[in-house]
């Protein structure tokens, strides 16, 4: 008899514990991962033109949503939002209008009545000139919860000139982080202020 035949063994694997483990694993990961999705970050796609130069088709953002939990929405700031007529589309467009404002549009710019009483004429180097569309004046003024919104591509976007301002309640987030492409890797991408 061989002495060494003896010498080794394997032991059986126990397939309910690997199995366990795998269930323990994927708890773990929706615990984590789902409220991170659903109240922290989400990411995004754009889809189409309408924000050109400042997004273009096919860029990958992840969408801060807790911010707004703690501060209001800002003009200049480029948000994602439940689309007004069908909510279970998502949009991106910049913000120009705020609650309680008048806004007056027209093919040279838009002009801004504040809640308070201030006059301002809007300053927008992120669109271009030679897509701005020539428009009759649009005059709107915003109810209290509500905020108007333009593509910064003005000949190619469908915003509030087209389906209205969008309520309160439909603001998801705004893009925190552009990941895609690499070259074009950016925190808050697209936001923008002047002095009011």
């Amino acid at each position: 008899m061989d002495p060494q035949a003896n010498t080794t063994a394997e032991i059986p694997k126990n397939k309910d514990s690997s199995f366990k483990e795998l269930v323990k694993f994927a708890i773990l990961a929706i615990v984590i991962v789902f409220p991170i999705r659903t109240f922290i970050a989400q990411p995004f796609v754009v889809s189409g033109a309408s924000m050109d130069p400042t997004f273009w088709d096919g860029e990958y953002l992840i969408v801060d949503e807790i911010s707004y939990r703690f501060k209001e929405p800002e003009r200049g700031e480029v948000i994602i939002f439940k689309y007004p007529l069908n909510p279970s589309k998502y949009f991106i467009k910049r913000i120009i209008g705020l609650p309680g404002e008048t806004l007056v549009i027209r093919g040279d710019g838009v002009n801004i009545s504040t809640a308070d009483g201030q006059e301002i004429k809007w300053n927008e180097p992120y669109v271009d000139e030679s897509n701005r569309q020539t428009y009759d004046n649009i005059t709107v003024t915003l109810n209290n919860d509500e905020y108007y919104v333009l593509g910064d591509n003005r000949s190619g976007s469908s915003d509030s000139r087209v389906w209205g301002p969008v309520p309160r309640s439909y603001v998801i987030g705004r893009p925190f982080l552009r990941l895609m492409p690499p070259k074009k890797l950016s925190l808050f991408p697209g936001d923008y202020s002047q002095s009011e």
